[in-house]
């Protein structure tokens, strides 16, 4: 049987480490295809006030999904079998998910106000913009034009660094706390099962 040592993880078979890498790539594979058949409302709203409004509730909306989806997957960590391939997992969806809600957003007021940014947005020129900020590259080549472009704008670049300094540590800080504590009672159960 061909194992494979990784730092927090242990021996584990490879077959493991595969499904978890194929496991990955699915899960961010899936949500970017949804994320482009998604439609996109074309509706335009005559006041600015009901657009902004719109704006903030599809903001709130998508940060309160991305929370539950965290959540949901830091519980997984503390089930799985192996936390930090699991972790792995979580990282494939949460990550990707923050970036595509915030895609999804610039996408949406890109396409019920033009003028919003530098120029119209596609799903792929609004996940581009996403990543770039992500990134902290900032191109420049598309810029958001108005003030509410700019806050949400604003909003993603300290959400980007809460989710790097924050949410990252915490999903392997689950993983390797969870990890230990299996280690430390399997310990615990051989050292009872020698005397």
């Amino acid at each position: 049987m061909a194992t494979s040592s990784v730092l927090g993880i242990g021996d584990v078979e490879r077959r493991e480490l595969l499904g978890t890498g194929l496991r990955a790539v699915l899960s961010t594979t899936a949500l970017l295809v949804v994320y482009f058949l998604w439609p996109i409302s074309g509706r335009h709203a005559s006041h600015s006030l009901v657009r902004d409004v719109a704006v903030m509730g599809r903001l709130g909306v998508a940060l309160a999904v991305f929370v539950s989806v965290l959540m949901l997957e830091i519980r997984g960590i503390t089930r799985a079998k192996h936390p930090m391939l699991r972790a792995t997992v979580a990282m494939a969806v949460v990550v990707p998910l923050f970036l595509i809600f915030f895609a999804w957003i610039y996408l949406n007021m890109s396409n019920t106000e033009p003028h919003t940014f530098a120029g119209p947005m596609t799903h792929m020129t609004a996940l581009y913009f996403t990543v770039t900020v992500f990134s902290t590259v900032g191109f420049g080549d598309i810029t958001p034009h108005t003030d509410l472009a700019r806050l949400i704008t604003t909003v993603q670049m300290i959400a980007d660094l809460a989710v790097i300094a924050v949410v990252v540590r915490l999903i392997f800080g689950v993983a390797g706390r969870t990890a230990d504590e299996r280690s430390s009672a399997q310990d615990g159960d051989d050292a009872s099962m020698a005397t």
